[in-house]
């Protein structure tokens, strides 16, 4: 069993309207949502920001974001996404605000499939899944010319051309949600061709992920100090029931502080909101709803006077850092509270796996 936190009392999560303006707020005028004001802007996390928007019924708000992705779709089916950890510190505390390395990024683009089921979910409108579908179908036919004969799939078009080219763990993990999003819509709408080739597809990542561990950071880069490199296999699926809570149980100690939450790297004195709430969301899924309410009940010792979440806790030096509030990491703990809630499409879309 996972060793478990001290419990608080039991009682209800304060007010997450806070995180909601944040990111209303935060939103520019044609729809897309970047970390923070005028800051770094990628289509993952700008689709976490819209599920959250859905979840508070701030649907014009969804609406100009998926809206906003259709727009600025690529034509080679992605979007150019910028790099939040290739921005620069422009202090010891604060972010810099100038445009990072932007690239095609496999997982950034296949999200979107993600994002428009949980829509659907939501709302229930076919009509309105079919006009989101063209969007879908060409970002995740963009990522499948990137999946090798090994099943991975490179990080991003710019790595096969120029190097170093290398597939992520977490990365395909996540993308594995997509395909499999992606796969029930394409039910939905009929087109069975594509359902066809994404299971294909999502069965060949499976294998990938399981059998070829050789695949994933090849550049030399050790991730395994990564939380997401832990736990999102079971989050997305990759592994599930007994096999998913023995993976998380095997390092739980070495990713979770007691009585702060999740590490985002295991060697850092760092916690971090958003890892902490994926990884109650995970948790969730796999019947732990009592640890991953304790773990989401500690982030709100992480919060600012007016209500939104840090990015993060050093612990050893006892200050929040940085000095960030970005939307997705206000994102993350409404999917997280929401998923939660028995029922809820929130916790259909992340807690359920083909």
């Amino acid at each position: 069993m996972l060793q478990t936190l001290a419990r608080p009392k039991s009682q209800a999560f304060p007010s997450l309207e806070a995180p909601i303006r944040l990111i209303t707020t935060i939103q520019r005028a044609d729809g897309a949502i970047p970390w923070f004001a005028d800051g770094i802007w990628d289509s993952w996390n700008h689709v976490e920001c819209a599920m959250a928007l859905e979840v508070a019924g701030e649907l014009k708000a969804a609406d100009r974001a998926y809206d906003y992705l259709v727009t600025s779709q690529a034509e080679n089916g992605a979007w150019y996404c910028e790099y939040g950890n290739t921005a620069a510190m422009v202090d010891e505390l604060y972010m810099s605000r100038e445009t990072a390395g932007s690239f095609y990024d496999t997982n950034f683009a296949a999200y979107c499939a993600t994002g428009i089921w949980h829509r659907y979910l939501h709302r229930q409108d076919a009509n309105d899944l079919r006009h989101y579908w063209p969007m879908v179908r060409k970002a995740i036919d963009f990522v499948l010319t990137l999946q090798s004969d090994w099943g991975d799939i490179a990080w991003s078009s710019e790595a096969v051309e120029f190097g170093p080219d290398d597939s992520v763990r977490a990365g395909n993990a996540s993308i594995r949600k997509s395909l499999e999003c992606a796969i029930r819509i394409a039910f939905v709408v009929r087109d069975m061709k594509r359902a066809n080739r994404y299971r294909r597809a999502l069965l060949k990542l499976d294998i990938a992920l399981e059998r070829h561990a050789h695949r994933f950071d090849r550049s030399g880069d050790d991730r395994s100090m990564y939380a997401m490199d832990w736990y999102y296999p079971a989050m997305c699926g990759v592994h599930k029931g007994h096999e998913a809570t023995k993976v998380l149980s095997d390092s739980w100690t070495t990713f979770v502080k007691p009585e702060l939450g999740c590490h985002c790297v295991s060697t850092e004195p760092w916690i971090t909101v958003a890892e902490s709430a994926e990884l109650a969301i995970t948790l969730t899924s796999l019947g732990g709803r009592d640890l991953a309410r304790n773990i989401l009940q500690r982030q709100f010792n992480h919060r600012d006077d007016d209500g939104c979440f840090w990015m993060g806790y050093q612990y050893e030096e006892d200050i929040f850092w940085p000095r960030e509030k970005p939307s997705w990491t206000q994102a993350a703990m409404v999917l997280a509270v929401e998923t939660l809630r028995s029922g809820s499409p929130t916790a259909c879309v992340l807690g359920q796996h083909l």
